[in-house]
C-alpha cells in the first residue's frame, strides 16, 4: 500500500482561478459558466464584458506557457477525483506515477483528489516533478498535497490546452464524465494528427471494455472511425506494459524532449 506519511494540513482552501482563498463560502458560479451563459443579461451585455474575458484567457495561456515551458518528457494520468486511498484503483494510480518517475518522465495529473492524487503522490515520493493542472469548480477542490508543480485555471480548455502540450503520453485511469471528456478529446487529437499520435493507455480492463466493445462494434463497424483507428489505445491491467508501451512508442517519436541526455 502506498506510504502512510501525511501532508500539511491545509484543506480549507478554496481555488479562484489562480488565487487560492481559505474559509472562503463556495461561490454561486465559476468563470467558465459565466463565459458560456447569458446569466439573464441582455444581449448587447457580452460587447462590454468578453473583450476583458479575452485578456484574462490569455493570461491563463500565458501563465501556462511560461510556467511549463521547461518541463521534461511527461506523461499525463487522467482518473477520478471520487476514488481516493483504499481503493484498487488508487493504489494503481500510486504505482503508475512511481513507474513512470522511474522510467525517466515527470507526471502530470488535474491536480486534485483521488486517481489525480495517487500519480502525483506516486511522484513525489519517488523523487520525481509532480505537476498539478487544477481547475476552478463550484464543488472541489484544492490542488492535493503532492503537486510540486501546480498550476490553476479558470477555463477548461485553456487547461486542455497544456495537457496536449506539454506531455508526450496519456494513461487513463477509471473516471466519470471529466475523465471520459479527456479521453475522447486526446483521441481525436491524435486521430486526427494535431498531436503526433502520441501512445494513449487505458488502464483497467474491466473498467474500459465496455466502451472498447462499443467503440469496435458501433464506431468502427458502422464504418463512423477509420479501420486502425480502434487501435489508438493500449488496455492493459499491468502498470508495467503501459510504461513499457510508451517507452517504445517513444523511441521512434521525434519530440525533442524525449532524446536522452
Amino acid at each position: 500500500m502506498a506510504p502512510l506519511n501525511f501532508p500539511r494540513p491545509d484543506r480549507d482552501r478554496k481555488l479562484r482561478g489562480p488565487m487560492a482563498l481559505r474559509n472562503e463560502a463556495e461561490q454561486a458560479t465559476t468563470y467558465d459558466q459565466r463565459l458560456l451563459e447569458s446569466m439573464g443579461q441582455s444581449d448587447g451585455y457580452w460587447k462590454h464584458q468578453d473583450p476583458w474575458r479575452v485578456m484574462r484567457i490569455q493570461s491563463e495561456f500565458v501563465a501556462g506557457f511560461d510556467a511549463l515551458s521547461e518541463l521534461p518528457k511527461a506523461v499525463t494520468v487522467f482518473g477520478s477525483a471520487r476514488l481516493g486511498e483504499g481503493t484498487p484503483e488508487y493504489q494503481l494510480s500510486y504505482e503508475v506515477g512511481r513507474a513512470l518517475v522511474e522510467a525517466g518522465y515527470a507526471v502530470i495529473t488535474g491536480g486534485g483528489p483521488g486517481l489525480m492524487e495517487g500519480p502525483n503522490r506516486g511522484a513525489h515520493n519517488s523523487d520525481g516533478l509532480s505537476v498539478g493542472l487544477g481547475i476552478e469548480l463550484p464543488f472541489e477542490q484544492g490542488l492535493n498535497d503532492w503537486v510540486d508543480l501546480g498550476l490553476n485555471f479558470r477555463y477548461f480548455f485553456a487547461r486542455k490546452t497544456m495537457f496536449l502540450k506539454y506531455s508526450q503520453a496519456f494513461i487513463s485511469l477509471p473516471g466519470g464524465f471529466g475523465t471520459m471528456d479527456e479521453v475522447f478529446e486526446v483521441l481525436c487529437m491524435v486521430q486526427t494528427g494535431k498531436v503526433t499520435n502520441f501512445p494513449i493507455v487505458l488502464m483497467g480492463t474491466e473498467f474500459w471494455s465496455g466502451l472498447v466493445e462499443w467503440i469496435e462494434q458501433q464506431l468502427l463497424g458502422r464504418g463512423l472511425i477509420s479501420p486502425g483507428d480502434e487501435k489508438l489505445y493500449l488496455v492493459t491491467d499491468s502498470v508495467e506494459e503501459a510504461v513499457a508501451h510508451i517507452v517504445e512508442a517513444h523511441k521512434v517519436m521525434t519530440d525533442e524532449r524525449l532524446r536522452d541526455e
